[in-house]
């Protein structure tokens, strides 16, 4: 597949490592300055949600596993 550059005004999306291969993923992610947007895999043109910095460490805090 050719690599084609982006915009440099359009974020870099990407989906967590734990994430299937195969048309499961629903999340995406993507850090901006002033926090990270989150939007559905299988709907990239539909709106996002834009969160700060905090409110993803908090997220990310209480949905990591204890081991």
């Amino acid at each position: 597949m050719p690599v084609v550059p982006r915009p440099a005004d359009e974020p870099a999306w990407f989906k967590s490592s734990y994430s299937g291969g195969n048309a499961t993923e629903c999340l995406e992610a993507a850090f901006i300055p002033s926090g990270v947007l989150i939007r559905d895999s299988k709907r990239p043109a539909a709106p996002h949600l834009a969160v700060s910095a905090q409110a993803w460490a908090g997220f990310l805090a209480a949905t990591r596993c204890p081991h």
